[in-house]
């Protein structure tokens, strides 16, 4: 098993890092040209900058039981069809009940950004997103081992 984090834009890199590190499990980053991310105890792959050129790396690299670490519903979708488990940065984990309904918001989101309106932005990331986060992981790795 390892931990997969897609870390363009990825606020939980250094905490998934120290958990990951508790469990003895592997973490591989994953980034593009724009944004390499270098951290010691994980190895790093960097991409060209493209559309969706990590996504498809990631998607390549995950394995049945692997961890993934993204805020792309997309890579998530993909990644849960690889019997991964997924989690975005805030802890909530991703799973076949729930994407249906997030992709729809995604699909939502991308109709008024064409339209000219603009959604509400994110809010700024808060402690307790953090320490969510922290509790889905370590959860998760508590199954694992």
């Amino acid at each position: 098993m390892n931990i997969l984090i897609d870390a363009d834009g990825c606020p939980v890199v250094d905490l998934t890092l120290q958990i990951a590190k508790r469990f003895s499990v592997p973490v591989i980053i994953l980034c593009d040209t724009s944004h390499q991310i270098e951290r010691e105890g994980a190895q790093t792959l960097v991409f060209d900058k493209g559309a969706d050129s990590v996504d498809f790396a990631l998607v390549n690299r995950v394995k049945p039981g692997d961890i993934v670490v993204t805020q792309d519903y997309g890579l998530a979708s993909m990644c849960l069809a690889k019997r991964a488990r997924v989690l975005n940065q805030n802890g909530l984990e991703y799973t076949a009940d729930n994407m249906e309904a997030l992709m729809l918001r995604r699909y939502e989101n991308k109709k008024l950004l064409r339209a000219g309106k603009h959604p509400k932005g994110s809010a700024k990331r808060t402690k307790e997103q953090g320490m969510k986060f922290s509790e889905t992981l370590k959860k998760i790795l508590n199954c694992k081992h």
